[in-house]
């Protein structure tokens, strides 16, 4: 059945409600029309239960906009949802990426993340090039995609809503990957569905590696709001010689300032019995916050990054394949994924809009029925990392 509106519907009483199920929810194809983001394909969904979010077609697919009865969640900064045909991706010695950085969802990937780094192409057996430089956080986040198709489907009285679509990273002489990428919500839901397939499609040895750069912002994210996860072990704080001096720990959020230097942690986060790693940021003031589940398998290493300057307000929740020490690092420590001819990597994720303290209360007791989180707000770094397995 369908929730709308407090009340359990079954189809056909949908049906009879309105000429239409766009009068109450449905996805769309609509394109932006003006400035930086002129020519931009997004797809608009609503789930009739107040939950509204976009999908930037021509920018991997990932999430621009999400929020929950008019309540934003999702971070914008003041760069716009820019069309990728303005975007340099090897710009500023690599760091153009950050001129083309906004929005909930920004996918990093696929065959490097993090800092800029010259690394080998050895394994392209092309003698024309030994090394490449690779861009902050990858090249994928501004790759439009091929639209595989959009809509709604029924399966009797349960209705989902779908968008699925490829994004081809690749070059000759190098990689060729594509993402798979399907995005869904139920009708009458509150929770988000992304499921990613990453295959190497080429003939040749292709490293792979990917994280979610998932931005929450005002109103989740304000003075006296909370992150929420079992942590286990804080591993790494690239901040770790200042952040007591600024004033701001892990887990407790204060209001905007000007002069904040970005802080970002490394967390080892436990599972639940189902191989699940929760994740959360909520605002017990207005009973909102949004919870991000992922697959302890498939995204081992988790990051935190927290920029609360004035003007670019944002916490980042951003589960990874690899550890914080990078492209290099992973291949020194034999933890690189390698994908051979057409293999490939899945990723699972949900992002669910905790509505109400009830909600925020059942999220927190579940986390930590996992693990616990240190109580201290500056925890001392243990700078062990642990070996990724598996590869």
């Amino acid at each position: 059945m369908v929730k709308l509106y407090d009340r359990e519907m079954s189809r056909v009483e949908v049906a009879a409600h309105a000429g239409a199920l766009s009068q109450f929810a449905g996805v769309r194809l609509m394109t932006l029309g003006d400035g930086v983001e002129r020519g931009v394909r997004m797809l608009e969904f609503r789930t009739g239960s107040g939950l509204r979010f976009t999908v930037l077609v021509d920018r991997a697919m990932d999430i621009a906009e999400v929020e929950h009865r008019g309540r934003a969640i999702g971070w914008h900064s003041p760069t716009g949802f820019r069309h990728p045909g303005l975007h340099d991706p090897e710009g500023e010695d690599g760091f153009a990426w950050a001129r083309s950085f906004s929005g909930f969802l920004s996918t990093c990937g696929l065959d490097h993340i993090l800092s800029p780094q010259e690394v080998s192409t050895e394994s392209y057996n092309y003698p024309g090039r030994k090394t490449a430089r690779q861009p902050l956080h990858g090249r994928v986040g501004a790759i439009p995609a091929q639209l595989s198709g959009y809509g709604e489907v029924w399966h009797g009285d349960c209705c989902t809503l779908w968008a699925e679509g490829i994004i081809r990273q690749a070059t000759v002489f190098g990689e060729n990957l594509a993402l798979y990428r399907r995005i869904e919500a139920d009708v009458g839901g509150d929770e988000i569905r992304l499921s990613d397939r990453v295959v190497n499609e080429g003939f040749l040895q292709t490293p792979h590696m990917m994280f979610y750069h998932i931005n929450i912002g005002h109103p989740v994210l304000e003075e006296g709001a909370r992150y929420l996860a079992p942590v286990r072990d804080v591993i790494w704080a690239a901040h770790e010689a200042r952040y007591q001096a600024q004033g701001v720990g892990y887990q407790n959020v204060p209001a905007p300032s000007n002069g904040f230097a970005e802080q970002v942690w490394q967390h080892e986060m436990a599972a639940n019995a189902a191989g699940e790693v929760p994740v959360a940021l909520v605002n017990d003031r207005i009973g909102l916050g949004i919870e991000i589940t992922t697959r302890k398998d498939q995204m081992p290493c988790a990051f935190q990054w927290q920029y609360y300057q004035s003007g670019a307000y944002v916490m980042g929740i951003e589960p990874s394949t690899h550890h914080v020490l990078g492209n290099q690092a992973a291949r020194d420590r034999g933890e690189m994924i390698w994908l051979g001819p057409q293999e490939l990597r899945q990723y699972h994720s949900k992002f669910k809009v905790l509505d109400g303290s009830a909600e925020i209360a059942a999220s927190e007791a579940a986390i930590r029925a996992i693990a616990a989180q240190p109580s201290d707000d500056f925890p001392t770094p243990s700078g062990q990392f642990p070996p990724l397995g598996g590869r």
